[in-house]
């Protein structure tokens, strides 16, 4: 199963592990730096391997090059159309070529509710067609202008039908700070019903919760007052004792933002809070709508914009989405609040079909076809150019290639690829004897090995190779800083702005070996000296590897405290930034170890990089991290469970789930059964994993001379 975000992979790994207990089969989690490759072959059980896009395309390399792909029996991708998105779309497609071109006995099934050319994708992926516009709850869809509401009216010459008038009244300060009637728009709902607003952007989010419940009335602050006191407590806990002042100020109104500025803990507690009801209302922004399910009696949509850009069709079908609690509710409505200079714009939004999908292998200057290319010969399913030709000619980029690349021709974009990958060093060409002709077969360098088995973009893998070179040269093995700067993300560089102060106060701290790498790598102290004076810098300096090591350091001191609060107040970072940077880095370890593996040069590497990887991974003290293993189980649920005498993993899976509920400030049974459930999975796939390795040592080879071994004593050895 292909899921988009970390976040759902966790989520239907809880869901469905009640299942596998019961029905007997694995759920396997790879997501971050989750997941073996090749994965466990079982005995007797089948298992469910759940995945991002990324460590689904690895899982599939890892398959074919075991000669294990037809062992895929299904294979379900969610949101389908994520095909057409960026970087992540071309690793899709890729994943989905070579399962349709190796595997004739795997059944693919793709799911979207935003897909426009799907012709296109039926052609691409041999597939048959099912739609339904079945919706378990009703969707009324509404466009706000001024005090006026329009339902959306597909049979109405403009798409939009008077509705009626907001009907609230407004103090002349009220309609200043609130010109777009949200307050009226909310207060029709909550706090009986749960409300969701989208807004364009982090800031606005909080914004707009605190401009809300500064006119709420304060019988608002009665309502499960206890549950929002302990949900504080909670939040007080995962912060160290630091709680956000927006949410301090919000939550006792029953509202909440959630955005990627809150950490994995905060944003778990706000989304248990909201489904169960403590919060009635969460200003979000759009990632919400592709990400865990949480759905509401309203939807509003603050403006017609993602940041500065202005909504798509499929973005806006995913947002209102939202609108409608199965089993709740009869009905969902959505809003859309607009000014009188969009509405042009708007009526084509709400009217106009679906944008169309399409390949990305070529974007990026080709780097999906030479992707693409590198792990065909790698993997052995291609090895000369035509056989390369014939695999492109299978893809979605062929069915749309006229329409993308009108000038080149499917087999000239194949042979420049290849000659790019031949420029870089990651193939090489020789003839091939056994046939007439100029043919040649195509093998990888030992770099290209190593990029493709990483999954190393291959904008970077010359880089990395000379990064991971020079600090052989001289490994500061004193601590962990020259490891985690070796693998600090190179696509997370751009994001940064060091402060200098900040970055030459740290480098003070550093010991005098940990300022040599430092210098080393090429930032030295003089440079960092004259930046605070803000003198000019006499000797060049990479930018690159300045705001690498900066972020090394954010990194370095969240191991040692490991509180994000702290981290982001001494670095003056978003809590949520150092997160991401924390999970990308994390994720980019276990990469950099698979490309050390296929690297005779880099054999020191390896065990230093499992180490570095399972700390960056958890980022806890010790004793949590079994906990921590359990699907969705995070530092502060590690904790309380710690706390409540639940120290091991076999404790989880022998847990009752009804103790755990008593014992747990309010823990739903709900969440204690799934805590259990995912724990008796991963103990039962442990267990079987080492039994299949005992059985695997003590398989005696038949055909030894002389071997004779009576069966007493086999009974004794095993």
């Amino acid at each position: 199963m292909i899921l988009p975000y970390v976040a759902i992979v966790q989520e239907k790994v809880r869901g469905l592990s009640s299942f596998g207990v019961e029905l007997d089969f694995f759920v396997e989690e790879y997501a971050g730096s989750k997941g073996r490759f090749p994965p466990t072959k079982r005995r007797s059980k089948n298992s469910l391997y759940i995945a991002t896009i990324e460590k689904g395309h690895s899982l599939t390399n890892s398959l074919i090059e075991a000669g294990r792909i037809s062992d895929l029996g299904l294979v379900v991708i969610d949101e389908l159309h994520m095909l057409g998105e960026g970087s992540r779309g071309a690793i899709l497609e890729m994943t989905l070529a070579k399962i349709l071109y190796m595997s004739k006995t795997t059944q693919i099934i793709g799911m979207s509710a935003t897909l426009n050319n799907v012709g296109d994708l039926q052609k691409f992926m041999q597939a048959e067609y099912y739609t339904n516009n079945f919706r378990p709850v009703e969707l009324k869809e509404f466009v706000k202008v001024r005090d006026s509401i329009y339902e959306v009216d597909k049979k109405a010459e403009d798409g939009l039908t008077f509705s009626r008038l907001l009907d609230y009244k407004y103090s002349s300060t009220m309609q200043k700070t609130d010109p777009d009637h949200l307050i009226a728009l909310v207060t029709e709902v909550i706090p009986n019903n749960s409300c969701l607003v989208f807004c364009p952007t982090k800031k606005n989010c909080e914004n707009v919760a605190e401009m809300v419940c500064k006119y709420l009335s304060k019988a608002y602050l009665s309502r499960k007052q206890n549950e929002k006191e302990t949900l504080l407590k909670d939040l007080r806990s995962t912060g160290d004792g630091i709680l956000c002042p927006v949410l301090k100020r919000t939550i006792p109104f029953g509202l909440a933002y959630h955005h990627s500025g809150l950490t994995s803990d905060e944003r778990k507690l706000v989304e248990e809070a909201y489904s169960a009801g403590v919060l009635c209302l969460l200003t979000c922004t759009s990632t919400l709508a592709a990400g865990v399910n949480l759905p509401a009696r309203r939807v509003i949509l603050r403006a017609p914009y993602v940041a500065r850009d202005f909504l798509k069709r499929a973005q806006y079908k995913q947002m209102i989405g939202r609108a409608g609690r199965a089993g709740i509710d009869t009905s969902g409505e959505s809003i859309l609040i607009i000014q009188e200079k969009d509405k042009k714009l708007v009526q084509e939004l709400v009217s106009s079909p679906l944008e169309n999908c399409y390949s990305n292998l070529l974007n990026d200057s080709s780097k999906g076809v030479q992707s693409l290319c590198l792990s065909l010969i790698g993997l052995k399913i291609a090895k000369t150019p035509e056989e390369i030709y014939n695999f492109m000619c299978s893809t979605l980029f062929n069915v749309q290639q006229e329409l993308l690349s009108p000038e080149k021709s499917l087999w000239d974009i194949t042979r420049e690829s290849l000659n790019c990958l031949t420029i870089k060093g990651l193939i090489t060409n020789k003839p091939d004897d056994d046939t007439d002709g100029p043919h040649q077969l195509l093998e990888v360098s030992k770099l290209g090995q190593a990029t493709y088995k990483g999954g190393v973009d291959l904008s970077c893998c010359d880089i990395l190779y000379r990064d991971l070179k020079q600090g052989l040269e001289g490994l500061v093995l004193e601590s962990f800083l020259h490891l985690i700067y070796l693998v600090t993300p190179y696509d997370m560089i751009s994001q940064c702005t060091p402060n200098w102060m900040i970055y030459f106060g740290q480098f003070n701290q550093l010991t005098a070996t940990e300022q040599k790498m430092a210098a080393s790598v090429g930032v030295p102290e003089s440079f960092l000296a004259r930046k605070i004076a803000g003198q000019p810098v006499k000797k060049a300096v990479e930018i690159g590897i300045v705001n690498r090591l900066y972020l090394s350091f954010v990194l370095y001191c969240l191991l040692k405290e490991t509180n994000i609060w702290h981290v982001s107040q001494k670095f003056n970072m978003p809590r949520g930034f150092v997160q991401n940077l924390l999970a990308s880095a994390s994720s980019f370890s276990s990469s950099v170890f698979h490309f050390c593996e296929e690297l005779e040069e880099f054999w020191c590497y390896k065990a230093l990089l499992l180490e570095v990887t399972k700390k960056l991974t958890y980022c806890v003290k010790a004793e949590l991290i079994p906990l921590m293993e359990v699907a969705g189980v995070l530092e502060a649920r590690a904790k309380q469970l710690f706390n409540s005498g639940y120290t091991t993993l076999a404790h989880l899976a022998n847990a009752d789930p009804e103790t755990m509920v008593k014992m747990i400030e309010h823990m739903s049974r709900r969440q204690a059964k799934q805590i259990v459930s995912s724990a008796k999975m991963l103990l039962s796939e442990k267990a079987e994993a080492l039994q299949e390795e005992v059985e695997e040592l003590l398989k005696l080879p038949t055909d030894l001379p002389g071997l004779n071994i009576p069966s007493e004593d086999n009974k004794v050895a095993k």
